[in-house]
């Protein structure tokens, strides 16, 4: 069971790492690279939201890994 949540640990790191890189900064980013250039109407990109929720999914699972890791283990 230890080595599954640290596996799963490891695995969120490095997707959370890849996640936060591909974010864009003030108007260029890797993310335009992907097809950011369809704007919706309130400014930001569909690929933009999207990266965004994939971004807080991996930070609350990274969370709630790490917990468990400090309180069970």
């Amino acid at each position: 069971m230890y080595w599954f949540i640290v596996g799963i640990h490891i695995f969120v790191s490095i997707g959370l790492i890849g996640a936060v890189l591909l974010h864009s900064g003030r108007g260029t980013g890797l993310s335009a690279s992907f097809g950011g250039g369809a704007s919706t109407f309130s400014g930001s990109t569909m690929i933009e939201k999207n990266l965004d929720r994939i971004t807080v999914g991996l930070a609350i699972v990274f969370i709630v890994t790490s917990l468990i890791l400090v309180f069970l283990f």
